[in-house]
């Protein structure tokens, strides 16, 4: 009679052990179970607790930190490929965002919203589709797109940093918006959510605040920047559903004691929820201590984003650049970026676990709210609690594994040393 012998088909799930977790504001020890088959994380007590649970692999984490991906709210290009630049074969766009979907791993980026800076109508109409969240991503894309940051064109000429003043434009109406970025760039479908996100506004400018109220309606994210707005007229924002700061301190009035401006919506919180705010903690856009003031003013609302433009990972040296009308040049040096001929900033050249670490080692606050900054912080922004930014069960596994070094003041430094997308490795160092 024939013997029968079963077989243990695989469960697809993984067990991380001697790990520190990052939970909160804590570093908690313990496992971490996921499954790679559905790319989510499980719940540890109900698989132990199940005996029939066995994982296809366990894999020993020596003690390193366990933390969600990181999430980029403001990043504009990496090495050599600008969102904002529409090329002359656009079917060269999409294959240029994979390549850097996969690029990106090594940096502990899992997830991003690309920004398209203030360009004609065309370019955002164009490019955007391309850029839209994917409704079924998968792990070996690499990072994944979660919108367009659309900063821009609706944005005061007084404070456009280095935007091309030619293409800002006023609104007054929300069709203006339409006509500008698309309107099936501003409308979930079916398909999927719209492709643009997120959007920074000058609220002073055009009729803005009573647009804003619109934006909110079609989900997109409406965010204070590159403004003069009063203390006045940004609460007015917030008040109409504004609900994050573009770039903290950089672009807009600065301030003051008598009209303390778009901070000072940071303060004490009256009818409505203080905004998120967005910082770049490069060194070279703010002092340590401006950011040390923002952090302390409402740390909850606290982003940590790079505006990193795509010469990061370049050679030093001069680099043109599509501004909206006009053809510019970048002067990189180091880790600053500046506009040919002027002293304007001309966006960053830095990773976002360059600004956690640097934010280690100027706040003194611990690693997990460190990473807080750049993972749940975000995912809240952007109304994805527990899917995105969480070590939670239920979450999308994106992991990064990092190893912690101390330095001679002793300061705590990360570096990236494993990646997991979806619940599969996608990087090792």
């Amino acid at each position: 009679m024939p013997i029968s012998i079963s077989s243990v088909a695989p469960s697809g799930i993984i067990k991380f052990t001697n790990c520190r977790l990052v939970r909160g504001d804590q570093l908690e020890v313990g496992d971490l179970w996921i499954n790679s088959t559905t790319g989510t994380i499980l719940s540890s007590d109900e698989t132990v607790s199940d005996q029939a649970t066995v994982p296809d692999k366990i894999v020993d984490i020596g003690g390193r930190i366990v933390s969600p991906g990181l999430i980029d709210v403001q990043f504009n290009g990496y090495c050599g490929f600008n969102f904002s630049e529409l090329p002359e074969n656009i079917a060269e766009y999409p294959k240029s965002v994979a390549k850097l979907n996969k690029q990106v791993l090594s940096t502990g980026l899992t997830s991003y919203l690309p920004t398209l800076t203030s360009q004609k109508p065309e370019v955002y109409q164009k490019l955007a589709p391309y850029l839209r969240p994917s409704s079924s991503p998968l792990a070996t894309d690499g990072a994944e797109s979660l919108g367009v940051h659309a900063e821009g064109p609706f944005l005061n000429v007084n404070k456009n940093g280095i935007h091309d003043v030619n293409v800002i434009q006023q609104a007054q109406k929300f069709e203006d918006l339409e006509a500008c970025y698309g309107e099936e760039n501003l409308r979930s479908s079916v398909a999927g959510l719209a492709p643009i996100r997120k959007i920074t506004v000058a609220p002073e400018c055009g009729n803005m605040l009573n647009i804003i109220p619109r934006l909110r309606e079609q989900g997109i994210i409406c965010s204070i920047g590159h403004s003069e707005a009063t203390y006045k007229e940004a609460s007015g924002a917030v008040a109409a559903g504004a609900t994050m700061i573009t770039h903290l301190f950089n672009a807009m009035t600065p301030l003051h004691h008598r009209d303390t401006g778009i901070f000072g919506t940071l303060g004490t919180p009256q009818q409505h929820p203080r905004p998120y705010f967005g910082i770049i903690a490069d060194g070279i856009h703010l002092h340590p201590t401006a950011i040390n003031l923002a952090f302390n003013a409402h740390p909850e609302g606290f982003i940590l984003v790079t505006d990193a433009q795509h010469l990061v990972g370049l050679p030093d040296g001069a680099y043109l650049w599509k501004n909206g009308n006009v053809d510019s040049t970048i002067v990189k040096v180091g880790s600053t970026l500046q506009l040919e001929g002027t002293d304007k900033i001309a966006g960053s050249c830095v990773t976002l676990i360059e600004c956690v670490n640097n934010f280690l080692a100027w706040s003194g606050t611990s690693i997990p709210q460190a990473l807080k900054t750049a993972t749940a912080t975000p995912a809240a922004m952007l109304g994805l609690e527990g899917k995105k930014g969480s070590l939670a069960p239920g979450a999308d596994a994106d992991i990064v594994i990092f190893s912690e070094i101390r330095l001679p003041d002793g300061a705590s430094q990360l570096v990236v040393d494993e990646v997991w997308k979806l619940g599969q490795q996608v990087y090792e160092s």
